[in-house]
């Protein structure tokens, strides 16, 4: 499809599909002419992703790039490269290390890990930024009083172990290692927000049943 084409199918405009592909965003199309380009459903494909990231995500561009280029980068294997793309996304807070929680939670959170016999995660450690975020989640928690303990904690990576099972189980339903990236990628950013709703969702009918209106 021609670019007027492709911004037509994505609802892009054709103003923005020029600007992601002057910033890399969007692979460059099959040169037919000096001044035309093809496209094909691997475009549509991504753009689906870069809006994603931007207008959903609300990643600045730098970093929807750096993103990307984790997807992109067939020399890695398909867990390091899932992960870097991951790890690129916006993360929360790190831990505070002048707070006396911190060696607590790090200690709390690898004894977790241990016992769900996460031993990728275990080994990785600090250099995840996400295992960096939850060693800040559970300091907070000490901090401020609030149930952290390992069983409570176990209890819940319980429930996202069998959330990670069925996003892996849908990720193998796309052909190539780059769509099954992209997948995850766009799964972070748009479904994360919906599991939160579902579970507050959740929470309200669970208080209706038990204490009423």
């Amino acid at each position: 499809m021609r670019l007027a084409e492709l911004s037509e199918q994505s609802g892009v405009p054709t103003a923005t599909v020029k600007y992601y592909l002057r910033e890399g965003l969007l692979p460059q199309g099959r040169r037919i002419s000096a001044t035309r380009a093809e496209y094909d459903e691997s475009h549509l494909r991504r753009l689906r992703l870069v809006r994603a990231l931007i207008q959903v995500g609300r990643l600045p561009v730098a970093t929807a790039r750096e993103v990307l280029a984790h997807v992109d980068d067939e020399s890695l294997g398909r867990t390091i490269r899932l992960g870097a793309a991951l790890w690129a996304l916006p993360q929360g807070p790190a831990p505070d290390e002048d707070a006396p929680e911190t060696a607590t939670a790090r200690a709390q959170v690898a004894a977790l890990l241990t016992e769900l016999e996460w031993s990728t995660t275990l080994e990785l450690g600090e250099l995840s930024p996400v295992y960096r975020t939850l060693v800040a989640s559970v300091a907070t928690l000490t901090r401020l009083g609030y149930p952290c303990d390992i069983d409570y904690l176990a209890r819940q990576a319980r429930i996202m172990e069998q959330a990670a099972l069925h996003d892996l189980d849908e990720m193998e339903t796309y052909a190539s290692e780059a769509e099954q990236v992209e997948k995850a990628v766009a799964s972070a950013v748009l479904y994360e927000p919906l599991l939160m709703s579902l579970r507050r969702l959740a929470q309200s009918e669970e208080s209706a049943r038990r204490y009423g209106l």
